[in-house]
């Protein structure tokens, strides 16, 4: 998914303004701020609940541009390092005890195929509690940054990491009509007796 697709959502105050595209929202944040340059609009990703900061002078053109450029930023810079980098390896330290180590070595294929089978069982294992973690994690970060002043706030993220769906529903049902419906929009995936 490019940065231009990846689906955001954008605020200015408990109001949402936009929601879609990245791209959409940036444009209709940028028309927002033409009529009301006061605003303060915040965007958030909406599959990491994490805030997305957008340049949004200059053309339409040179907004969408930046989308584009926007991941190319963030990446961390590329080191040529040990691996096999046409087949997507990548080397990294690890730091393990030396029986750790031992035993990784031990195994057939060596540490390397080793730890590879490990994490894509421990992967496999789980995907639903993984994807749990992620929904919850993603809902508490947004309702950090724009919810921490709610009636409930605490009682709602305790809630929420204690899998009570109920509870988080009715802790969040005064909050602003934006907030709550995005909350409660992150949230979708974060209890296991909705699934």
């Amino acid at each position: 998914m490019s940065a231009r697709t990846r689906l955001s959502t954008a605020f200015v105050g408990t109001e949402i303004v936009a929601s879609g595209s990245l791209e959409g929202v940036a444009l209709a944040l940028k028309e927002r701020l033409r009529h009301d340059p006061t605003a303060s609009p915040m965007v958030f990703d909406d599959a990491t609940g994490l805030p997305i900061d957008l340049d949004l002078r200059g053309t339409d053109e040179a907004v969408v541009q930046r989308l584009d450029d926007h991941s190319v930023h963030r990446a961390k810079p590329q080191v040529r390092a040990a691996g096999r980098p046409r087949l997507g390896v990548v080397a990294r330290e690890v730091s393990l005890l030396p029986r750790h180590w031992d035993w990784l070595n031990s195994q057939p294929g060596g540490a390397s195929v080793a730890l590879r089978r490990l994490v894509d069982e421990a992967r496999h294992a789980k995907p639903v509690a993984d994807k749990i973690r992620r929904a919850r994690e993603a809902t508490y970060r947004f309702m950090t940054a724009v919810a921490g002043n709610e009636r409930g706030y605490e009682e709602a993220t305790r809630a929420l990491f204690a899998g009570s769906s109920a509870r988080y529903y009715a802790l969040i049902d005064h909050w602003p009509a934006g907030v709550k419906l995005y909350a409660g929009k992150l949230a979708l995936e974060a209890f296991e007796e909705e699934r």
